[in-house]
Parts: structure tokens; sequence; C-alpha cells
């Protein structure tokens, strides 16, 4: 594994790849309607088509953490990590059924939207929103950090450059091309990304010698770990843990916001629902091509006798990808180019969709409910700017990343967990438990984020915890210290060398842990379900104690049955109790403005929850509230008015009332034909 230099053709490649990135996002923002408005901007006009769409949500969240951080998990611990996708998989074709159905027709452009509407408290939307930002810029700093921390493994390119790099080109193309750029740049994205995928795979395997050798040196070696049915929550990955994680971080995709838009972007429920279709097996395929890669490493160093970490050729396991390349492709020029330009094209597609959700949410959530009307040139603009200062963001948070030790996987899936787990008990919450008030729905949140928080943090300080230790490396006996990688100076002057720790050749039994470093002790992986169940559990607690909401007080519009959807197939005077009186049935309210369902599959329903009349006489309540709701005034009210008046409608009243009469016609006659 000799020192390698990127040569013109490796250049050549990677910059090729920046500039056409740039250059679809000027297309965007010089065809069509340049992004002038936020309808445009946040989602398209609503008008994708599915298959790009289906393309984008998959890269988005395929980045440089499946490149990177699912090999070195394989490599280190096996390929049980698997698990892990069969259950987001198994969460994302739940919610193609369930969720689907529920969120398109409300045509929400920020996700939380749908929790102010259920429980009618903004306060309530502007926490979980504020939560799941927080969320997406530590993802978006990982992202980053991953292909600055291989192109200087393999090149010496200084990490903080290659970061800058990657958030410019980003945030560029994002806020000058909107959402379009984002997922036509992602559909080009994807085809680097698996070109380079595909590369490594098929040399890799010639390399070792063929397909059966190369998982018959990974399964005598014990890679090929399927099954471990461990009932202790102490070991780091079971089975039962890595199923029932991904299970939750796979239904709380469903209310990702990058998820919303995307599903918003789709003209029908039929189209958002193909987006699903066709993303779920996509997140199958794609990581498990990152299962694939890490058993190609794992015997393409055991073939050559020298493994990279143990002979300190690298000092983290999120680099044996990136060393590999650069030790197989060293006589084919530009490969190794074509590998980190598909590497940096998954965090370009991960960064700007992040960017891009994360400026609807703040325009969405916080910035038009709380200012006045403005012209959709200045909210567009403020949208705008919003990417460049949460890419500046990411850029800081990407720093602090490097400082942390471990794997991407488990670095991700930490915060993930942690934050995930209690934001998904509050949707299901709002989903599946109509009794379940504003109060309590808050309460579970801050609760289910104390306590994750506490056992997080328990985990990162405390040094009496169990800890599951990795396989055994592949054989160093003809290594030789002249040639390996770390002969250059870069890893042993880089700023962050210091901070970066490997797990040790010879392994010491450790002490059972004591009092509350057993708590401390559990797989980073049941943070989310810890933090789904005291969600669920304490927000339904909260909601009897102030006062639950009642059956009369419900919309079905936000509903969904546990037992309809589950229990279809018992009797209906089985499942009738098990409603508790709730009415779930969203076709009729829609059925009460002569709205079929078919009307509603073809996606003729639209903004029928964000854009509604609702009749007010108290004074205050004049205007149009944060969730689109227009107020007006009661009939009495009017009649009263009338009559005082001689018979004339007030002027103060007159024109609001002409306005929403002529909206909702129009709205209505809009639905009829089915337009866009």
């Amino acid at each position: 594994m000799k020192v390698q230099n990127f040569g013109v053709a490796d250049y050549i490649v990677f910059v090729l790849t920046i500039i056409v990135s740039l250059a679809i996002g000027i297309y965007y923002a010089l065809s069509g309607g340049r992004q002038k408005t936020t309808s445009e901007f946040l989602v398209g006009n609503r008008k994708m088509s599915f298959l790009p769409v289906a393309i984008s949500l998959v890269v988005s969240f395929e980045s440089s953490i499946m490149m990177l951080g699912t090999p070195a998990e394989i490599y280190q611990n096996g390929i049980q990590w698997f698990w892990a996708d069969i259950g987001f998989f198994c969460a994302n074709v739940f919610s193609v059924h369930f969720m689907v159905p529920l969120l398109h027709p409300l045509r929400i452009t920020s996700a939380n939207e749908y929790l102010e509407l259920r429980f009618k408290s903004h306060a309530l939307r502007l926490l979980a929103t504020s939560i799941g930002m927080l969320d997406y810029v530590m993802y978006m700093g990982i992202v980053l950090f991953g292909p600055a921390l291989a192109l200087e493994a393999v090149t010496g390119f200084p990490m903080p450059y290659s970061i800058l790099i990657v958030a410019v080109a980003s945030v560029i193309y994002t806020s000058i091309g909107g959402l379009k750029a984002v997922i036509w740049t992602d559909v080009f994205q994807f085809t680097v990304m698996f070109t380079g995928i595909f590369a490594v795979i098929i040399k890799g395997t010639i390399h070792v010698g063929g397909i059966s050798k190369t998982w018959n040196i990974a399964n005598e070696n014990g890679r090929l770990n399927w099954f471990n049915f461990e009932f202790d929550p102490r070991t780091r990955h079971t089975f039962w843990n890595l199923f029932g994680s991904s299970l939750i971080r796979g239904l709380l995709f469903s209310f990702n916001q990058s998820s919303v838009q995307r599903i918003s972007s789709t003209p029908t429920v039929s189209a958002a629902k193909k987006v699903m279709y066709l993303s779920a097996p996509g997140f199958v395929i794609t990581i498990f091509m990152g299962v694939v890669e890490g058993i190609i490493a794992y015997s393409y160093y055991h073939t050559i006798r020298c493994d990279p970490l143990e002979s300190k050729g690298i000092r983290n396991s999120n680099q044996i990808i990136p060393a590999m390349i650069m030790s197989m492709f060293e006589d084919i020029p530009g490969m190794p180019g074509l590998f980190i330009a598909s590497l940096f094209s998954a965090s370009l597609s991960t960064l700007s969709s992040g960017l891009s959700s994360i400026s609807a949410q703040m325009w969405q959530d916080f910035v038009r409910p709380h200012t006045k009307p403005m012209s959709e040139f200045r909210a567009t603009l403020i949208a705008k700017l919003t990417v460049v200062v949460f890419g500046c963001i990411a850029v800081a948070v990407a720093f602090l990343v490097s400082t942390f030790g471990g794997t991407l996987i488990q670095i991700t899936g930490t915060i993930n967990y942690a934050i995930g787990g209690p934001l998904l008990g509050l949707y299901f919450l709002g989903c599946f438990c109509p009794w379940v008030n504003a109060k309590g729905a808050i309460f579970s949140c801050v609760s289910g984020m104390a306590i994750v928080g506490w056992i997080a943090a328990g985990m990162t300080v405390s040094k009496g915890i169990k800890k599951t230790a990795p396989l055994p490396p592949a054989p160093t006996d003809m290594c030789f210290q002249s040639s390996v990688v770390n002969s250059s100076e870069w890893m042993t002057t880089s700023m962050f060398s210091a901070n970066v720790t490997t797990y040790p050749s010879v392994f010491v039994k450790h002490m059972e842990p004591q009092g509350l470093d057993q708590l401390y002790s559990i797989s980073y992986t049941l943070l989310g379900v810890i933090g789904f169940l005291n969600s669920v559990i304490t927000g339904t607690i909260a909601s009897f104690i102030t006062g639950r909401t009642k059956p009369e007080e419900s919309d079905p519009r936000y509903l969904i049955s546990l037992s309809d959807e589950f229990l279809f197939f018992l009797p209906e005077w089985f499942r009738k109790p098990l409603r508790f009186g709730y009415n779930y049935d969203r076709m009729m309210v829609y059925k009460e403005k002569e709205f079929s369902e078919i009307d509603l599959k073809q996606g003729k329903i639209r903004n029928f929850a964000n854009v509604s009349i609702v009749v007010s006489s108290e004074e205050n309540h004049k205007g149009i509230n944060s969730v689109g709701e227009f107020i007006v005034d009661e009939p009495e009210e009017l009649l009263l008015r009338s009559q005082t008046d001689g018979n004339n409608v007030s002027p103060s009243s007159a024109p609001l009332l002409q306005g929403v009469g002529s909206m909702y016609e129009e709205q209505e006659t809009t639905d009829r034909a089915g337009t866009l």
C-alpha cells in the first residue's frame, strides 16, 4: 500500500462531478419560474415525476455514511448489521400503506404542520421542528466529515478544504436551483455514486480470486455472523436490537422533512406511493452494496495479509475503503478519482437535501406564521439565505464530529436514535392515539429527550461500561513499515489524529459494570426504543391527567385506526370497541364536500386541511392563523350586523367574506377539474 497521489485523470473526474452539479443548479435557477416563488423553490410546484423523486429520496439518505461507515462496520463486526436494513425496509412498506394516504392530501410543506393540525398547538410544532432541525444539522455534519476524511487519508489533501468544497458546492446549487435542482442533481450523483461502487465490487472480487473465494474467506474468519439472538441489552448488535431499532428509524423516515417534501412534490397519492415503493427496495439494495464492499475489503486485506488498521497504516476504520481503492487501482488512471467523486456525490446529495429541508421548515414553521404577509420574492430570498446560514452551521458541526471516535455508522446511529425515538413517539401519538392532547404530546417529547439524552451522555463519559469487542483483524505478516500508507506525514501532523481511536488487537477482559454503568452499557441501538416507549407512555398518562381529547373533539383527517388497519380480518363487532368511540373515517369528512375516494387517490383534494374556513364570533380571531385557516364571522353575527346596518354587511367584514367565498369557489372548481 504505497502512498498514492491524485493524477491528472483523477482530478478531471473529480472536478467534472462538482461542475456538473453546479451546472444543474444554474440551469434550474434560469429556467421555468426561475425559483421566484416558495412553492417552486421548496416543493417544485408539486409537479415532480415520481421516478427522479424516488431516486433523490434514496441517495439523500445513503451518503458517505453508507459508502464508508457500512463497509467499516462489516469489516470490524461482521454482516449482522444487514438486519438493520431489513427492519428499515419493513418500516418503509408500512409507511406506504398508512402514512402516504394520511399526509399527501394535507398538502403540507413542513412535516410538523401535521402536528399543529392534529394537536392545535403551535408551540408543539415549533418544538418538534427545532428538535428535527438539530438532528438534521448533526447528520449533515457527519456527512461532510466522511469524504473529507477519505480524501485526506488517500491523498493528503487537507480535511478542512474538503469540507468547504462540498459545503460551498451544495449551498450554491441548492440556494439558486431549489428542490428541482436538488432532485435532478441527486439523479446525476446517483449515477456517479453507483458507478464507483460497482467498480470497487468488481475489481475487488477479481483481485481476491472470485465471488466464491471472497465469501469463503469472510465466512472462515467470522464475518458472516448472520444470526445473534442474544437477549442481553448490553450486546452491541443482535438481531433484536438491530431489527427493532431500525423499525423505529424507518417509521420516523415517513415524517422526515426530506420525505414529506418529496411526497408533497408529487401531484397525486398514487405518485407518492410509487416514490415510496421504489425507494424502499432502493434502500435495501444500496445498503447491501455497502455490506458487500465490507466483505470484499476484509477478504482483500486477508489475501494480501496486511490489515491496515492493525498495522497502523490507517488510524480510523472509516478509512478502510479509501485505502483499499488507492492500493487496488494504483495502475488505473482516473479510478481513484471516480471513487472520490462518487463519495463526494453521495455527500452532496445528502447535504443539499438537508439544506432544502431545513429551509422549508424555517420558512414554513418559524418565519411565515410570525411575520406579516410579504412578496414571493422576499419570501424566497429568506428561504435561500437560510440555506447559506445552515450550510455554515453544518461545516462547524463537521469539524466537531471529526473529534469523535468509532465508525460513522455508530456515530450516526447514536445521534439519530437519541433524537429520533422521542420524535417518533410524538408522531405515533398524533396518528394512533386520538385521546392524547397537546399538553401530553409536549410532555412526552420533552421527557423522552431528557431521558435518552441522559443515557447517551452516560454512554459517552462513563469509564466503567461494558463494550463489545470487534472481530479479530486480518493477518499482518506481509506488512512492511516502509510502504504502508502512514509513511506519509499527514497522519502524524493532522490536527484531528490525536482524537481518533482504534481497537487494540489484544482485548483485556473488562470488569462487570456496576450501578448506573449497567444502564450506560446498553447498546446504542436501544436509545431509540427507550425514547419511543417513554414518549408513548408518558404522553398518554399526561393527557389523561390534564384532560384527554374527547371523541367529539377529534378530527379523523389526522388519525389512523390501529384496530382497523391491523385487525381488518376480524368482524366489525370485534373491532368497534377497540376504537373507544373515536371516529377514524377520513372519507366521511371529505364526502361532506362531495369528494369521492377516487378524488382522494387521484389528488383532486388539495389544501383541504391547510386552507379551510373557520367560523368564529371572537373579534381577536379574525384573519388568517398559522395553519392557513381563514377566520370569518359566524352567520348569526353577520345577520345581526346586516339588520343593524340597514341590511348591509359591515364594510370591515364584506371584503374578507367575499375574498374567502371567491377563494373557496375557485378551489372547488380547481378540485373538480383535477388541474394542478
